[in-house]
C-alpha cells in the first residue's frame, strides 16, 4: 500500500468514527473534560493562539500555496492551493450530513473568545484545511515533519479555546484532511516528487 492510500485509510477511519459518534448527538464525558481543560485556559493566551488558528483558514491555501510558487515548487504551490478549497468545501456537506450544533449549544458555561462561530459544529473545517496543508507540506519536506503536524494539532486546540469546537469536531477534521491530501497526492504523484532533495522555503 502506496503512502497516499495509507494516509487515505488513515482519514477515512477518523472521519467515519468520529461522524458515527457526532451524529448520536452525545456530550461525552472526555470529550466535555478535554474542551473544558482547552477552553478555560486564561484569555491573555488569545493573540497567539488567534495567530497559529488562521494556519487552517481558507486564505491560508492561497497564501502558502504563493510561498511554495515563489520557491520554484509549482505542483505543491497547485496541491496546496486545491487541498484548502476542497478541505473546507466538503467540510460543509459533512456537517450538514452529520448535523451536530457549536459547542455553546452543547456545553453550559463555554467561553467564546473573538467572533462568534455560526452553523453547524461538526466537522471543523479549519482542522481540515490544517491538516491538508500540513501533510502536503510534510511530504515535501519531510525533516520538518514533527513541526507540522504540531501546527495542525495546535489549530485543533485553537479551536476549542475559541469556543468553535468540540474535540470530535476536530478529529474529524483532521480525518477528512488526511482524506484530500491522500487522493490529492495519487492524483498529482506528488510521492513522485518528494525525495531527500525536496525543499520548503525556511
Amino acid at each position: 500500500m502506496t503512502a497516499g492510500r495509507r494516509e487515505t485509510a488513515a482519514g477515512l477511519v477518523l472521519l467515519g468514527s468520529s461522524a458515527a459518534a457526532a451524529a448520536l448527538g452525545g456530550r461525552y464525558r472526555w470529550e466535555l473534560g478535554l474542551f473544558r481543560t482547552v477552553n478555560e485556559l486564561p484569555d491573555a493566551i488569545h493573540p497567539p493562539v488567534w495567530t497559529v488558528m488562521q494556519l487552517g483558514a481558507l486564505g491560508a491555501g492561497p497564501a502558502l500555496g504563493a510561498v511554495a510558487w515563489g520557491r520554484g515548487r509549482p505542483r505543491l504551490a497547485a496541491q496546496m492551493l486545491v487541498a484548502a478549497t476542497a478541505s473546507w468545501a466538503t467540510a460543509k456537506v459533512v456537517k450538514r450530513v452529520v448535523h451536530r450544533g457549536r459547542p455553546a449549544a452543547l456545553v453550559t458555561g463555554t467561553r467564546i473568545r473573538g467572533k462568534e462561530a455560526t452553523g453547524l459544529g461538526y466537522l471543523s473545517g479549519h482542522s481540515a484545511v490544517a491538516m491538508a496543508l500540513m501533510a502536503a507540506a510534510a511530504t515535501a519536506a519531510s525533516r520538518r515533519r514533527r513541526v507540522y503536524y504540531a501546527g495542525v494539532a495546535g489549530v485543533g486546540l485553537a479551536r476549542m479555546y475559541v469556543g468553535a469546537h468540540l474535540p470530535l469536531d476536530v478529529v474529524g477534521g483532521f480525518g477528512l484532511g488526511l482524506v484530500v491530501d491522500g487522493a490529492l497526492r495519487r492524483y498529482l504523484r506528488a510521492d513522485e516528487f518528494a525525495g531527500p532533495t525536496a525543499r520548503l522555503p525556511r
